[in-house]
């Protein structure tokens, strides 16, 4: 799940519209329904963000792997709003007819994996006819998501001029920690679409009010549409909504049953006798393996994987899956019920992260077929399974095998994919291991991947030998197995800078002439700048404790809590010396660099996190106290969020450099962009300290 880069628009941006109000302007009065309605509508703004970023990319397989595009259309929408906070139109009663247009376009569009008229698998629409080109369906979401948001924020922002700068700040990040919170509970309870859009509907009629019957009734009219659309969704068919995935279920002849997660088939649950029949791939790894009376399994789904090693004579099996619906199906309607077994035990967790708390010593450790349909979060290219294919996954995975143990993975694999994770093992192992080949399913071929801990081959003698060039082996700082060079996907690049183009020209639009942003240049280099330290922490407390979506949520709320926080001290504590803040920053980018992160996961639980909270917290903190302090002189509040916003556009598109670089890299580019604010922030940190 994606929960949406808040400190892009809870730490920077809405600093900036505190200003619209003159410094030193007498006082207004607010009752505490205007705080209320700050909350609110801050809470509803970053749920719907989420909401749009987790429900689009489960109907479009065109988003499922377009990481941030979803993030960038809301981070523009939310900028060009605020920017409109003095405008006489008043576009939020607008905000519920443009969602129920966007919902009902992706409903009335899909993209989904079907069977193409000549029976092979391929990207189809409704009826199985072809879906719309990637390029206008993509084009229509971004344009509804941008005015979607651009007219949720204008209500925040409207409320948050009324308050004193850091008051409304604060205001902010509290409604945006609840959105965060209703979110989380609702993925937490599994609930469908239906539910999210229950919750939405009533923080649109309460901040509505008598709006609600502006435009001949078109915002009324709009939330009944959106419930009915969003509860036909929720009720038609065999769906149910994990913390990760739209799931589909198909009942098959025999009682078997399919499953389908985002529009994409998974698996299909079987008993061991058809497998031995249809699919003996996952008979393979117990060919030349020892014992086999402890095994671990990552990647159990529905549970093919435990009911084979249960029939091969397994004594204990380790079940591990990242999915609870997925697991909690296959405990229902598995023929062979493997999950009831008692020898079973299963686990509900990030494979890698199990494979770093475990104390137990395997015989076989298998890595079933993990190929997820949904990256960690809006912010980067990471799949959920990404952190289990690096060579120190498999170093880790080695650890843990017994003396005669055997390790083995196994998928639907292209050539050069099978190469690469051959030449993982191999640089693990430091010996080629035993290549098994499956039948062939168009580019893919079933292959199986095994090795024993003393880097015999246990009598086979098939081992590996390239087919194509020999590609370098992940590593958790560039955990990309996928990509097949160290090179950004032209397609990418494209996405990128139209985003970037309609931002500059949204903003010029709303703004007026870019030029009078040179004030704020800095502004422009702490947005680039916070938006890559967040995506950096994000990632990192990902491998540390897990791919899942409650470390995730748990994330963002820490940021959240550190940016109030960081404003408590600025409202409190008069900073004379603001320039040390810099030099504060500076230290402690420099040890998040320094410290590898393999050095963290060594620790044991409680230590690694007090470890993980100081190192990726410490910069965040600072970073916003520095950005507090700075707003307080900011001169004209338009400017310099447009400012503030170019630069978070233009940082969404920097950590990009990760797929060539590398995480750690991002550290670097981070610092250069705080030096960048430092250098054209002179003199306010001058008139600051007089």
């Amino acid at each position: 799940m994606q929960l949406g880069d808040e400190v892009g628009h809870a730490a920077e941006p809405t600093a900036v519209v505190a200003e619209a109000r003159p410094a030193g302007g007498a006082a207004r009065f607010l009752a505490p329904r205007d705080r209320t309605r700050l909350v609110l509508a801050s809470a509803l703004m970053l749920f719907v963000e989420l909401a749009l970023i987790r429900w689009t990319s489960s109907n479009n397989l065109y988003l499922v792997h377009m990481t941030n595009f979803v993030l960038l259309a809301s981070f523009l929408g939310i900028g060009m709003g605020f920017l409109r906070a003095r405008a006489t139109r008043d576009l939020f009663p607008l905000a519920p007819v443009l969602l129920t247009t966007l919902v009902g376009f992706v409903l009335a569009f899909p993209v989904r994996t079907g069977t193409g008229r000549g029976g092979r698998w391929e990207l189809v629409g409704s009826f199985d006819w072809a879906p719309l080109p990637r390029w206008l369906s993509l084009t229509v979401i971004f344009v509804l998501t941008v005015g979607t948001l651009m007219a949720l924020a204008q209500e925040v922002a409207r409320t948050f001029a009324r308050f004193e700068p850091l008051e409304a700040y604060r205001l902010d990040v509290m409604g945006s920690l609840t959105g965060i919170a209703c979110f989380a509970a609702l993925s937490f309870l599994r609930l469908p679409p239906l539910g999210w859009g229950l919750v939405g509907v009533a923080c649109f009629v309460v901040l509505l009010g008598r709006r609600v019957r502006l435009l001949r009734h078109g915002p009324a009219i709009a939330l009944a549409a959106l419930v009915l659309m969003l509860g036909a969704e929720s009720v038609v068919g065999s769906f149910q909504w994990s913390p990760y995935y739209k799931i589909h279920t198909t009942q098959l002849a025999g009682g078997l049953f399919r499953v389908e997660v985002n529009n994409t088939p998974l698996q299909t649950a079987l008993p061991v006798a058809d497998i031995r029949r249809d699919s003996p791939f996952y008979l393979y790894p117990y060919t030349y393996a020892g014992s086999r009376d402890d095994v671990l399994v990552i990647g159990a789904g529905t549970g093919n994987d435990v009911a084979v090693a249960l029939a091969q004579g397994a004594k204990r099996v380790d079940a591990v899956e990242i999915d609870p619906a997925i697991m909690q199906l296959g405990r229902d309607h598995h023929p062979d019920r493997p999950f009831a077994d008692p020898r079973v035990t299963t686990h509900v967790d990030d494979g890698r992260a199990f494979m770093e708390r475990t104390d137990r010593r395997y015989d076989l450790i298998l890595l079933a077929l993990p190929d997820s349909a949904t990256i960690v979060t809006g912010q980067s290219a990471l799949r959920l399974e990404n952190y289990l294919f690096t060579t120190q996954a498999l170093t880790q995975a080695r650890s843990l095998l017994k003396p005669d143990g055997t390790f083995a993975m196994y998928n639907y694999y292209e050539p050069w994919l099978l190469d690469r994770y051959a030449n993982t093992v191999r640089t693990v192992y430091d010996a080629a291991p035993c290549v098994q080949l499956g039948p062939s399913y168009g580019p893919r071929q079933q292959a199986v991947l095994t090795l024993r801990k003393d880097a015999s081959t246990g009598g086979c003698t098939t081992t590996w030998s390239p087919r194509t060039a020999a590609l370098e082996p992940s590593v958790d700082d560039r955990p990309f197995p996928y990509l097949g060079s160290r090179t950004i996907p032209s397609f990418y690049l494209w996405m990128l800078g139209l985003v970037l183009l309609a931002s500059v020209v949204g903003v010029r639009t709303v703004a007026g002439p870019l030029r009078t942003m040179r004030p704020y240049v800095d502004l422009f280099f702490m947005g680039a700048a916070f938006l890559l330290l967040e995506t950096k922490n994000v990632l990192q407390f990902a491998l540390l404790f897990g791919t899942t979506w409650a470390v995730n949520a748990a994330v963002f709320a820490g940021v959240l809590l550190s940016v109030l926080a960081a404003i408590e001290v600025a409202r409190r504590v008069t900073i004379r010396r603001p320039i040390l803040l810099y030099a504060a920053l500076l230290a402690a980018l420099a040890a998040a660099w320094l410290i590898p992160q393999d050095a963290l996961l060594d620790l044991s639980l409680v230590p690694r996190f007090l470890a993980g909270v100081t190192i990726a917290f410490a910069p965040i903190f600072i970073a916003n106290l520095l950005f507090a302090v700075r707003f307080k002189g900011a001169g004209s509040s338009t400017v310099a969020f447009g400012a503030n916003l170019l630069g978070a556009m233009v940082g969404g598109a920097l950590e990009y450099l990760a797929l060539i670089f590398g995480f750690n890299a991002l550290l670097i580019v981070v610092a250069v962009l705080y030096g960048a604010a430092l250098l054209t922030g002179r003199k306010h940190l001058v008139a600051s300290r007089a």
